[in-house]
């Protein structure tokens, strides 16, 4: 979540420190916790420069712990995103999600309970593995193709699609005279977010400001670069979808606006 961050700005990560805090030191877990870190800085090509790890009983009580993270990244001033040249006409360029990432899980956690599922039962959505193994899948790093599209300037502008969904991040890289308009029936939506929404009863509205709904990554790019850099984002293994464009925003219009998000729910 970190890096992807990063990346929005313009930036590339340079560096992570991670933070593990205890009430009582179990290495084989600490190990497990700094192993996921350290891939994850090879995944995102950053340094894991150190952090802390940290006892405190009064706090955290038989296994429970907690983990945290911050990353560091460098832009020239001239390369950071979004972009001033960024104009209606312009297309919105998806890249798949690994599943619900890191967001939504209070909602996720709500509609488990009330479906009456384990954590260790077979995932409804997928008979191929657990519902707890299918929700902490890890969330995608794009680093190495979005730098690699970054680097040759096709990227106007970009929006990592965390908390707050489509609706509140993608407005945050646009100017407040264009909005977005995405297609929801562009991509196929996985089957976790299409079961929460039978499961949990969560209308569009709320679907689209609290998951990902299979897109991690928006960026927005000119129509004349969409088959170039469609193709280099492919040649690192990345699924791209166009899913929208970019429209002149009226009097009362929203930044983001979902259309056709009826497929999400059934």
């Amino acid at each position: 979540m970190n890096v992807n961050d990063v990346l929005v700005q313009g930036a590339e990560p340079l560096f992570f420190l991670d933070y593990y805090a205890c009430g009582k030191l179990n290495v084989p877990d600490a190990v497990a916790f700094v192993k996921g870190v350290a891939d994850g800085c090879l995944q995102a090509g950053c340094a894991l420069l150190g952090g802390e790890t940290a006892e405190m009983p009064s706090l955290y009580t038989g296994g429970d712990f907690d983990g945290a993270g911050a990353a560091v990244g460098a832009v020239e001033r001239s390369n950071m995103i979004p972009r001033t040249d960024i104009v209606a006409g312009d297309i919105l360029l998806g890249l798949a999600s690994s599943g619900c990432h890191s967001n939504g899980f209070s909602l996720i956690r709500k509609t488990v309970e009330l479906s009456r599922l384990s954590y260790d039962d077979i995932a409804p959505w997928d008979s191929r593995t657990t519902v707890g193994a299918s929700l902490l899948n890890p969330t995608k790093i794009y680093c190495k193709p979005f730098l690699a599209a970054h680097k040759r300037g096709f990227i106007k502008a970009a929006s990592h699609i965390t908390g707050g969904g489509f609706v509140e991040n993608i407005p945050r890289m646009l100017p407040p005279s264009l909005s977005a308009v995405v297609d929801g029936s562009s991509w196929n939506v996985p089957a976790v977010f299409k079961w929460l929404a039978r499961a949990g009863n969560i209308d569009v509205s709320e679907l689209s400001k609290t998951f990902n709904m299979g897109i991690g990554m928006v960026l927005v790019i000119s129509p004349k670069d969409l088959d170039e850099v469609t193709s280099l984002l492919r040649t690192f293994g990345e699924d791209v979808i166009e899913i929208g464009r970019l429209v002149t925003r009226g009097d009362g219009m929203a930044g983001c606006i979902i259309e056709n998000g009826d497929g999400w729910v059934h």
